[in-house]
């Protein structure tokens, strides 16, 4: 799962992903996992499809995960009949996938819980606080509803059914749940695949045909555990009129609406949403800065020599097309090497290795690669900490590894000190290319050309 990795900033500081365990309820196994150890667990009760493993592929998705699990110990499952877990005859209750809660909490040794529910996993959730209030301590409820008809409300429910299940399986589900994503292929792909691996066309049309009949409207004001309302002003999926409906039928509950952002909670800004969760149930909030979550990583910058006067020479139709191939050639190796391709910088790409040897042999493979189809490239390499920023990273090994590959000429892999230090003994080589001064970095830096 590289890829999951990847996108989850996995790899540069030795995390592993979870692993996916059973809880039994009644005669159905329920897959779940659990991430962190804190002092609190936090139910993660998802909507109408999931997939606890695929789910990792997803940017955002293990980060946004990890960043609870500094104070919680999360704990995220599939519904019966859903990704990983049992499926099943039919499509479940309400209540069967209440109990599904139960028995991964039973699991897990949890006698209580803060439970999160997204969409139709809020009226599962309320219900499942009114019902054990002993074993809830907090309900969060995000994009949710309380009657599930009120989501076709002046459509025809049957067409609108008729009409997802022809075009289930293809990403369509994106241009509802992250429609900011909808443009681009590579997320429609992913949505594609999670969308088969989640569900088949007719248990995701059993279900909703089930579903037509959630009304928790009766329970809400049964629910006592303090509550947290969230929703998107912008969400396309829930309309956000049905979150503050929600809101306002369960006694004591606290309100709080984004004014943008999708539907599926890890994409898009999610820095609000973290410090409310986590203020909510703690009582405190830390401060952005604290945030910031800080590793060791291997930082790589590359760039395409005379982008500029080549693009002007060939014209943008090829020059297109030679790009697009040195993306893929770029994709390809970064994940070959066990890296992070962090973002592509238009002639070029930024990219993030947990080992100095593997960067180095990226840089060299791609430069090499790429030469080939006409294209010569100068990187730059440096190890340091660096600051990650959801998608992106920050701080002064990244400025240093911009600085050493401006000193590089075409075709040739500039490092500092600090990666040949790293490497030896690894078999690599380099030859020494001077001392030199970096703009904005203090002091001179020794530069090193490594050698294929």
């Amino acid at each position: 799962m590289a890829p999951a990795e990847s996108r989850g900033w996995s790899s540069v500081n030795d995390f592993v992903l979870p692993a996916t365990r059973y809880a039994l309820s009644d005669d159905v196994n329920i897959a779940y996992q659990t991430i962190g150890e804190g002092p609190i667990d936090l139910v993660m009760v998802p909507g109408v499809v999931s997939h606890i493993e695929f789910a990792h592929e997803f940017a955002g998705h293990t980060a946004f995960l990890r960043r609870l699990a500094k104070f919680f110990r999360v704990i995220t499952f599939d519904k019966r009949g859903q990704g990983l877990s049992d499926r099943i005859s039919g499509a479940p209750s309400l209540e069967q996938r209440m109990d599904d809660v139960r028995a991964v909490m039973d699991a897990v040794g949890s006698s209580r819980a803060a439970l999160m529910g997204f969409s139709e996993g809020c009226a599962m959730s309320a219900m499942f606080a009114a019902s054990y209030p002993e074993r809830v301590s907090h309900l969060i409820c995000f994009g949710g509803f309380a009657r599930y008809a009120d989501l076709f409300a002046g459509r025809d429910f049957e067409h609108v059914i008729s009409e997802r299940m022809k075009v289930w399986g293809t990403g369509a589900f994106i241009n509802s749940a992250a429609p900011s994503l909808a443009g681009d292929p590579e997320a429609v792909a992913h949505f594609a695949k999670f969308e088969r691996l989640s569900t088949s066309p007719g248990a995701l049309k059993a279900l909703q045909n089930v579903n037509m009949q959630i009304d928790v409207r009766p329970i809400l004001p049964s629910v006592r555990v303090p509550t947290l309302v969230l929703h998107r002003t912008t969400d396309a999926q829930i309309s956000v009129k049905l979150g503050r409906d929600l809101a306002s039928r369960i006694p004591g509950a606290r309100y709080i609406e984004y004014p943008a952002g999708d539907h599926i909670y890890f994409i898009g800004d999610v820095e609000a949403l973290h410090g409310d969760i986590e203020e909510f149930i703690t009582g405190h909030r830390e401060s952005h800065e604290a945030d910031l979550e800080r590793t060791l990583a291997t930082v790589l910058f590359t760039d395409i020599v005379d982008s500029t006067r080549s693009a002007a020479e060939m014209g943008d139709q090829t020059w297109r097309r030679l790009l697009d191939s040195h993306d893929q050639l770029a994709k390809q190796m970064v994940e070959k090497h066990r890296g992070i391709l962090v973002k592509s910088t238009g002639d070029g790409i930024l990219a993030t290795f947990d080992g100095p040897g593997r960067g180095v042999r990226c840089a060299l493979a791609l430069s090499n690669a790429s030469k080939q189809i006409g294209l010569p490239l100068r990187a730059g390499l440096h190890t340091g900490e660096i600051e990650i920023r959801g998608r992106d990273i920050g701080g002064i090994a990244v400025h240093a590894a911009a600085r050493v590959m401006a000193q590089s000429q075409s075709s040739e892999v500039l490092v500092s000190r600090v990666v040949t230090d790293l490497v030896a003994g690894a078999g690599l080589k380099f030859t020494e290319r001077g001392s030199h001064d970096l703009k904005g970095l203090p002091g001179r830096w020794d530069l090193f050309a490594a050698n294929a």
